[in-house]
């Protein structure tokens, strides 16, 4: 293909939204989503996930739509909708399934179909590719041709944003892992890496944030232990960080769409083949039971019925996204074991918090004082700025700090506030 090809991008959330604007800076593109009024926010400027900021939004070229023919004919469609769980933890591939529906109507001969969603080893050949055929009426690796560039959007990261980092492609055949080369490697100063297979590439995406969840895990684990020893994780953690090959990842909530979910896409990959995926599960086990661990480790140094102020709602700091959210359990630990908790997040949107979690969010904290704990749950930036003085207007005299994250370690606490931190 010696003219540019054209590109639509399916989906215009967290992933889909930083890669279509950067793509629309080197081919004529159009990004689809199938809500109408996400549409109409980013036609304004306006992102929600912060990802984008208005005035690169606004010059941007993309062309927006959720109107399925608007994408007919296009040479390349990349699909880069959510892989969520269900509520029993198995992956659950509506979002794909819907999306291959939307462009195997759209989509004409030659066209190559590109997923970035984070997926297990067979998914883009065993199961898209066929529903892909079943929509469009054509052959697969004949008529269309498959390819596989996993996402690697950090939500909040300023640094490793889509056109910094490394990007894997793979494809069905040998022109298409140089097709895909030139389109990701025209937008990305990180480089591209050619993947041996498909399923190779599905296999590393879904195995680095494996890799991560398993890591934090042990990392929650030894807090466990060292909390019945007394001696904070943080404080130990500073000390094992000055060896130069220590992996410095820190104790907390596993939440996100990505981290807290991916490693269930292997699980069930690993079942299906036979092998029971111990290390994988238990590190899941262990990262999903923290919210109540936190919960009871609080509520232990409380007297009776209390009232709590938790700081933070969205699962990762400084970002609005909500999506899979660990300090609920937190939340619900306290309330179960008798407490009042009211909660604040200045990034989280309080109709989403509402309609996700049934939480109503305060929406200052001036004025409100007189808490028997304040729960530090998520580090965003205007709580890490907390000094003394800001801490003790929140805490009634003898008041309980619960430092989950450690961001007010370096701050000098008056004695007449108990600390707790795990």
């Amino acid at each position: 293909m010696t003219t540019l090809p054209r590109i639509a991008i399916i989906g215009l959330g967290y992933v889909g939204l930083p890669l279509a604007v950067e793509v629309a800076r080197h081919f004529p593109s159009t990004g689809f989503d199938i809500s109408v009024e996400r549409i109409a926010e980013l036609y304004e400027g306006h992102d929600r996930t912060g990802e984008v900021d208005p005035a690169r939004l606004r010059a941007s070229t993309i062309k927006l739509t959720a109107s399925e023919a608007d994408i007919a004919g296009f040479d390349v469609y990349i699909v880069t909708v959510p892989t969520p769980v269900n509520a029993d933890n198995l992956p659950d591939l509506g979002p794909v399934l819907s999306a291959c529906r939307t462009v195997g109507k759209a989509m004409g001969k030659g066209a190559v179909v590109v997923f970035e969603s984070t997926v297990y080893p067979g998914v883009t050949e065993d199961i898209c590719g066929p529903e892909l055929e079943k929509h469009s009426g054509l052959t697969c690796g004949t008529d269309f041709f498959l390819g596989y560039s996993p996402e690697r959007i950090n939500p909040g990261d300023r640094e490793h944003t889509v056109e910094r980092i490394t990007k894997v492609v793979s494809g069905q055949t040998p022109e298409v892992v140089a097709l895909l080369s030139r389109v990701y490697g025209a937008m990305t100063s990180g480089g591209v890496f050619e993947a041996a297979s498909i399923r190779v590439a599905e296999a590393a995406k879904v195995i680095e944030n494996a890799q991560r969840d398993i890591n934090i895990a042990f990392i929650n684990e030894v807090t466990m232990i060292f909390q019945r020893l007394g001696i904070s994780v943080h404080d130990v953690l500073e000390v094992s960080a000055t060896k130069w090959n220590f992996l410095n990842f820190k104790p907390g909530l596993v939440g996100g769409h990505c981290i807290g979910v991916d490693p269930f896409y292997l699980a069930q990959c690993a079942l299906q083949n036979g092998h029971n995926p111990e290390i994988i599960l238990a590190g899941r086990r262990i990262n999903d039971g923290m919210g109540d661990y936190i919960a009871g480790r609080i509520a232990g140094q409380l007297d009776g019925p209390s009232r709590i102020l938790v700081l933070g709602l969205t699962f990762k700091e400084n970002v609005p996204d909500l999506r899979n959210s660990k300090v609920v359990d937190v939340i619900a630990g306290l309330r179960g074991r008798g407490h009042q908790v009211d909660v604040h997040d200045p990034f989280a949107n309080p109709a989403e918090a509402k309609h996700e979690y049934g939480e109503t969010l305060t929406p200052s904290l001036d004025g409100l004082g007189s808490y028997d704990c304040v729960v530090g749950a998520v580090p965003h930036s205007p709580y890490a700025g907390f000094t003394a003085e800001t801490i003790a207007t929140l805490l009634r005299p003898g008041g309980l700090l619960a430092d989950i994250k450690g961001m007010w370690r370096k701050v000098a606490i008056p004695d007449s506030i108990r600390v707790w931190r795990p």
